[in-house]
């Protein structure tokens, strides 16, 4: 099991970190079909100055890109050399689904509803075991970038409990476009960082097998403010300016296709709409028919399917309600 002792080593992984070092460690999972190994690479980059331990991960579905990329350009822009304490980057965590563009692990299980994990179960159960004995049981904060399923595009926001003092006052100094109340999965990633006590920042943006510019540089600069907030920051690192404060939100709806068809979206992502404004059409590919999707209410629009398809009951938006 991680741990830092009270020399301010850090052992992970079978590795021994002293401070003011930064080391790659290649976690081993399993091996591939052709019996070559499959490893998952941890980035760990320690200060000398002792302080909070920052685990920040991406691509636990393997098909959220964006996730990869914001984790990606936090090491290389070099935020992750933090001033005091350890920040440990995972741009990929589900390395299998990543390498198949698909969001499950190869037994068909959501590595993300397999938390804590099983030493002897299937084999998204199982890298959920180590996971959260070897690494988990080091960090003081953890940051999981995510993305929308499939073509359904997430505003860039943060998802988190209602309940958690200390996550509120983190999702309002990462100060995302939106911060959302949601309840904790059973069996998540971030179910398992709350029974460890670990405030945890669940970022979601974009659609999955896409890189998205915008949605990146929201999850970059979110994780700038947090890394200053708890001085680590890097002081090479200019802390980015808020332009305008995130938008608070408890309550959601789905609005779903009323009609299959053509979807033909007329608005922006994040856009603040009234009751009857006109946010989509659905038409048939003959040009004889065309339905007009309206707002059910004043909200803004936090998810848009950019699916050119849909079948009648499809999410096509997810409206704020409050």
């Amino acid at each position: 099991m991680g741990y830092i002792d009270q020399k301010n080593n850090l052992h992970i992984l079978g590795h021994k970190l002293l401070p003011g070092t930064k080391t790659r460690i290649n976690f081993n999972t399993a091996k591939h079909f052709t019996s070559g190994s499959v490893e998952v690479p941890v980035i760990v980059e320690r200060a000398k100055k002792p302080g909070p331990v920052m685990l920040i991960t991406g691509g636990l579905h393997g098909d959220e890109i964006n996730g990869v990329e914001i984790v990606r350009q936090l090491i290389s822009k070099k935020i992750n050399k933090p001033q005091q304490g350890t920040i440990i980057c995972i741009p990929v965590i589900n390395i299998f689904g990543f390498l198949q563009l698909q969001r499950e692990f190869p037994d068909g299980r959501d590595l993300n509803r397999m938390f804590p994990g099983s030493k002897n179960g299937a084999l998204a159960s199982r890298f959920a075991y180590q996971f959260t004995q070897e690494i988990l049981p080091v960090a003081n904060y953890c940051l999981d970038f995510h993305t929308g399923g499939a073509s359904r595009f997430n505003a860039a926001q943060i998802r988190i409990d209602n309940n958690n003092k200390e996550n509120i006052n983190l999702a309002k100094i990462f100060n995302a476009p939106f911060t959302i109340y949601a309840k904790t999965i059973s069996k998540s990633y971030r179910e398992a960082c709350a029974k460890k006590g670990i405030p945890t920042l669940l970022f979601e943006g974009g659609k999955s097998l896409d890189n998205n510019p915008d949605i990146a540089q929201a999850g970059i600069n979110g994780t700038i403010r947090v890394l200053h907030y708890l001085g680590m920051l890097n002081p090479n690192i200019t802390l980015p300016q808020e332009t305008s404060k995130s938008i608070l939100i408890s309550t959601t709806a789905w609005i779903r296709a009323k009609y299959s068809g053509l979807l033909h979206i007329k608005i922006p992502i994040g856009k603040q709409v009234e009751k009857g404004e006109h946010i989509a059409t659905i038409t048939d590919p003959y040009g004889s028919f065309k339905h007009k999707v309206k707002a059910p209410n004043n909200g803004y629009i936090i998810n848009i399917n950019q699916a050119p398809l849909v079948y009648q009951g499809d999410a096509i938006f997810h409206i704020t309600k409050d």
